[in-house]
This record gives structure tokens, C-alpha cells and sequence, in this order.
């Protein structure tokens, strides 16, 4: 308990002098804190208020945003800036939390006699402008009794927006493929961009090489066996994962599934915001691009 406020809840029992000097308390001290007792209603009370607002945050995008994103949210619905942290320390008072990194698990199968392919990024996920340089990679998704669904990514490194994608019950190479077609379709065109995976056997099949020479798609991956070399990708893996099972272990069957994970694209692309953007979403991220070079032609 506060000193302060025990000398405060025993002045009907004890003098204010003896208690100080049995607690090692300055007696004007004591005073000064009474003194601004209404000032720290006030505060509590702002606390409290504010703690509310972040809760209605934090549910409705299920309990996943942690204090940098619950921020630049609460400033857009407020209309006034919010300290970051003062959330965070609001949010730790009042026991609200965001979602943790959990631990990954590793599925890609590398091919380890594909004929070598240049690592054209080197670990620079960053891209001056949209549709230059994608990444991809294939994710596991449970769905119970020892069942999986497969997730194949193309996201753009400009914005981290998920360009294109595909979910099927196996990973042959068409998973891949029909992943990086739905990126063309989003895009127009894939025409000069790059686009970089690590060595599964998937990206290393002649299906998949055909796919990106027909599409005019420069193709680059990392090491064999070295995860970092496509960490964009992973991470993005690791995101959906934790923010749509949120602990679970599986969801309820694979039509449970694929809504969880649609539901978590789209909002991942048009609202969730994103730290590499700025705390935009990755689509709003690529319009004020777009935006800033109609402004400057």
C-alpha cells in the first residue's frame, strides 16, 4: 500500500507526526499528496475513460492489437493524438493485452537439387514503389484430427499488402502457381517485378518456373535451410496464425478455416494496420503513394 495513503486511512487512530516518523515519511510531503488528491481523481478518472476506449479497440480487432497499433486507432476515432506510452501504461494497469509471438513451426521441404537461382533481395524487403518485389511461401494451417489446409502467399515488399493467394488441401506445385496467377489478376500485370521464395520444392518445379517466365516474373531465392533469407514471408505466416487461432490449436474443420482466413486477409489489406506502413493499412499505405505521385506529376 501507498505510505501516503496508510497515514491517510489512520488519522482517527494515530497522529499524523507519529506515523511519519514510524513510515520515514516527511510530513510535508504527506500534505503535498493530500493537497493533490483531486488532481489524481482526475487523472484515475481519464484512465479509466481512456481504458475503455482501448478495450472497445481491442475487441473489435479480437483482443490481436497490442499498444503501437491500439494508438494511431484510438487518435483516427478520438480526433486527437494519443501518447503511445501512456496506452501502453494504461493498458498494463488494467490488464489488457495483445497477442505474443508464438514459436514456428518449419513445413517447407527444401529441394536441395534445384539448380541454384540468385538471392536477388539479400534480405532487403523493401521496394520504392508497388508491384517491384514480392515475396512468398507456403504456411500449414490445422484443421483437426491430423488434417491441414495450405496457404501459398505473393505479398507485395512496398506495403506488406497480400496481393495474391491460394488455400488447398495439398501443396503440390499448382498451389504456388495459382497464388502467383491471383497476384497477376490483382495487379494487371507482374511484368519486371521479382519474385523471391525460399527453396521448397514447390518454387524449385518446372510448373512454377514456367508460370513465372510466362507471367515475365524474375524469380530469386534465399540459402537452402536459412529462414531468415525470406523472413517477410515468415512473418506474415506467423501473424495470421496467431491473430486467427489466437492459442488454439486447430480451428473447427477446414470451411472454419478458410472464412477465419479470408476474414483476416481482408481486414489484414484494408484496415489492420501495420507498423513498416507508418500504422496504415497496406492499402491505404499504397493510395497515399499513389496520391503523392498524382500531386508531384
Amino acid at each position: 500500500m501507498n505510505r501516503f495513503q496508510f497515514v491517510a486511512d489512520h488519522l482517527d487512530t494515530f497522529e499524523v507526526k507519529r506515523m511519519c516518523v514510524v513510515l520515514g515519511i516527511n510530513r510535508s510531503s504527506y500534505y503535498k499528496w493530500v493537497a493533490g488528491a483531486a488532481k489524481r481523481a482526475v487523472r484515475q478518472a481519464a484512465d479509466q475513460a481512456l481504458a475503455e476506449q482501448i478495450r472497445a479497440v481491442h475487441a473489435e480487432w479480437d483482443t490481436t492489437y497490442g499498444a503501437p497499433r491500439i494508438t494511431p486507432e484510438l487518435a483516427d476515432k478520438t480526433g486527437r493524438p494519443v501518447n503511445e506510452k501512456r496506452v501502453a501504461r494504461v493498458m498494463r494497469r488494467f490488464g489488457i493485452v495483445g497477442l505474443h509471438l508464438r514459436k514456428k513451426v518449419r513445413t517447407t521441404v527444401p529441394a536441395t537439387d534445384a539448380p541454384m537461382v540468385p538471392d536477388l533481395l539479400e534480405r532487403d524487403f523493401t521496394a520504392d514503389a508497388p508491384n517491384r518485389k514480392y515475396v512468398g511461401d507456403i504456411t500449414y494451417l490445422p484443421t483437426g484430427d491430423g488434417q491441414f489446409l495450405y496457404l501459398a502467399t505473393v505479398i507485395d515488399c512496398f506495403n506488406r499488402r497480400l496481393v495474391g493467394w491460394a488455400i488447398a488441401d495439398h501443396m503440390r506445385d499448382t498451389l504456388v502457381i495459382d497464388a502467383l496467377e491471383a497476384a497477376q489478376r490483382e495487379r494487371g500485370s507482374l511484368a519486371g517485378a521479382i519474385f523471391h521464395s525460399d527453396n521448397g520444392a514447390q518454387y524449385c518445379s518446372a510448373g512454377f518456373l514456367a508460370a513465372c517466365a510466362r507471367l515475365g516474373v524474375t524469380v530469386s531465392r534465399g540459402k537452402v535451410g536459412t529462414s531468415a533469407d525470406n523472413a517477410l514471408a515468415e512473418s506474415f505466416n506467423a501473424a495470421l496464425k496467431r491473430e486467427t487461432l489466437q492459442g488454439k490449436r486447430r480451428w473447427d474443420g477446414a470451411r472454419a478455416c478458410r472464412l477465419a482466413v479470408f476474414r483476416w486477409i481482408i481486414r489484414y489489406n484494408t484496415r489492420r494496420r501495420h507498423s513498416y506502413c507508418g500504422y496504415l493499412s497496406p492499402i491505404d499505405y499504397e493510395n497515399a503513394h499513389t496520391a503523392t505521385l498524382d500531386l508531384a506529376a
